[in-house]
C-alpha cells in the first residue's frame, strides 16, 4: 500500500503498448504480448543518452511496526523523486518536453489532447503516457487521433509515479525535439504529490466543476506551471464566475500562467499551442540537463 495517499500503489498496474499489443504487468515487471507470450525482467530505469531503462534502485524496506508512518511516507517519495530525476535528465538530454497534464475526472484532458494532437500532429512529434485506473477507452481515443500511446492502468492505484512513466516512456522511445504529454489518473489531490520527471506540470479546471476548486485542493493548483480553465463554451450554462476562479487562483499560485480553453469550439487553443512551442523551443535550445 502507498503510505503517502492509502491507495495500492501499483497492485495490479500494467502498461498496454497500444501500437504493438505488449502487455505489461507493472508490479511483477512481466511482459505479456498479443500472442498471450510471458516473460520477465528486472525493474527498469531511464539513462540519459539511452534508448532503455535500467532500474538499479530497489527498496528492501519494510515496515515492522518500529517504523513510523512518516519514515514510510518518506522513503516512497524518495525513492520515486529518485526514479523522477532519473526520468527528467533523460527527457531533457533528449531535448524531449514532458507535461504532466492533471485534473478531475472529466475535466477534458483526453479531448484536449485529441485537439492537440490533431492540430500539432503534422508540426510536431507527440506521443502520450494515458494513465486511468482501468480501461484502455482513452488510449484507443488517442491512438485514434494519431499519437502513439501506452496506456497505463493503475488498478487501485489513484495517480501515475515515476517508475509508471519510464516503463511507458521505454515502450514509447520518444525521438528527440518531441513532445511526450503525460494523462495522469483523474484526481485532484494525489498527483500533484508525485512529481514524474516531467518538466511542466498542467493542471486543467473545468468551468462544470465550480469555482473554488483552486482553493479547495490547493496543492493540485499550487504545484502547476500553467493552469487551463476549461470548457469555457458552457459558461452560459452553468454557474461558474471567470474572475472568482482566477482570484481562487492567484490565491493559492500568484506565478501560474492562465488560460481559457475549449476543445470543442477552439477558444484558447492557440494560445495553448503557443505556450507548448515556447517550451519545447526553450528546451530544445538549452544546455542544461
Amino acid at each position: 500500500m502507498c503510505g503517502v495517499c492509502g491507495c495500492d500503489d501499483d497492485a495490479g498496474a500494467t502498461a498496454l503498448n497500444m501500437q504493438t499489443g505488449q502487455l505489461i504487468v507493472l508490479g511483477s515487471h512481466e511482459h505479456v504480448h498479443a500472442d498471450g507470450t510471458r516473460h520477465s525482467h528486472p525493474p527498469h530505469r531511464l539513462h540519459p543518452g539511452s534508448h532503455h531503462l535500467h532500474d538499479h534502485t530497489h527498496d528492501h524496506s519494510h515496515d515492522h511496526g518500529s517504523s513510523t508512518v512518516v519514515e514510510i511516507e518518506t522513503r516512497i517519495l524518495a525513492k520515486n523523486d529518485a526514479l523522477a530525476s532519473a526520468n527528467r535528465h533523460w527527457f531533457s538530454s533528449r531535448k524531449v518536453l514532458s507535461i504532466n497534464l492533471m485534473s478531475s475526472p472529466g475535466a477534458g484532458k483526453t479531448t484536449l489532447l485529441e485537439r492537440t494532437i490533431r492540430d500539432l500532429g503534422n508540426r510536431t512529434p507527440l506521443l502520450v503516457v494515458e494513465g486511468d485506473q482501468a480501461t484502455s477507452n482513452d488510449g484507443e481515443r488517442i491512438r485514434a487521433a494519431g499519437a502513439p500511446v501506452v496506456q497505463v492502468n493503475t488498478g487501485t492505484g489513484c495517480h501515475l509515479d515515476a517508475q509508471m512513466v519510464a516503463r511507458g516512456v521505454e515502450e514509447l522511445n520518444p525521438p528527440a525535439g518531441s513532445i511526450l504529454m503525460i494523462e495522469n489518473v483523474g484526481n485532484l489531490v494525489c498527483p500533484a504529490l508525485f512529481d514524474l520527471g516531467e518538466h511542466r506540470k498542467v493542471a486543467i479546471l473545468s468551468v462544470t466543476e465550480g469555482d473554488d476548486k483552486p482553493v479547495k485542493y490547493p496543492h493540485m493548483f499550487r504545484a502547476a506551471d500553467l493552469i487551463l480553465i476549461n470548457k469555457i463554451d458552457l459558461l452560459p450554462y452553468v454557474d461558474f464566475d471567470l474572475s472568482r476562479a482566477l482570484a481562487q487562483v492567484r490565491a493559492v499560485n500568484a506565478d501560474a500562467s492562465v488560460l481559457y480553453t475549449s476543445s470543442r469550439t477552439g477558444e484558447g487553443l492557440d494560445e495553448w499551442y503557443r505556450w507548448l512551442e515556447s517550451q519545447r523551443q526553450a528546451l530544445t535550445t538549452s544546455d542544461a540537463n
